[in-house]
């Protein structure tokens, strides 16, 4: 998405709510570290769950860029999407995130972001789909980086 005017900082989103945005609402998403896309928690664990970061997005030059991949869960438009893509338009399915997988020794492989799942009207399992999402990368270390040394990859 383009802006209209850059700011001199990098930080496009703060808990969900443009750096610019001081209402109430911004407020309390921010004095609570509250996360309003849809993470498996209520509050935003970007980084630390104790201490979390807390940006979703970064400004490259005019574009705002998606740092955070919890982001692309806003109004679940990534599951509709996929489910979509995935299964039949009349078929029923439901969406899993964070879905651990083994190895076949039973060892964690790690999570899949998102499995979405098509189910019958007795609720069997019809077909599956997996998603994993990515958003951009930034090198170094994010809490001490100024505008001048954020570099986006």
């Amino acid at each position: 998405m383009e802006t209209s005017q850059t700011p001199k900082h990098p930080l496009a989103e703060i808990f969900g709510f443009p750096a610019n945005n001081l209402s109430t609402d911004a407020d309390r998403y921010r004095k609570h570290k509250l996360c309003p896309f849809n993470n498996k928690v209520p509050n935003c664990t970007k980084d630390k769950a104790e201490n979390p970061l807390g940006v979703c997005s970064v400004y490259d030059g005019s574009r705002v860029v998606v740092t955070c991949p919890v982001r692309f869960r806003q109004d679940w438009l990534i599951a509709e999407d996929a489910a979509n893509f995935f299964f039949p338009v009349d078929w029923s399915w439901t969406s899993l995130t964070e879905v651990r997988i083994n190895d076949k020794y039973g060892r964690s492989a790690g999570n899949i972001d998102v499995v979405l799942v098509a189910y019958d009207k007795v609720g069997r399992i019809l077909d599956f789909g997996s998603l994993e999402v990515q958003a951009v990368y930034i090198s170094g270390n994010v809490r001490t980086l100024s505008s001048t040394t954020c570099k986006v990859q």
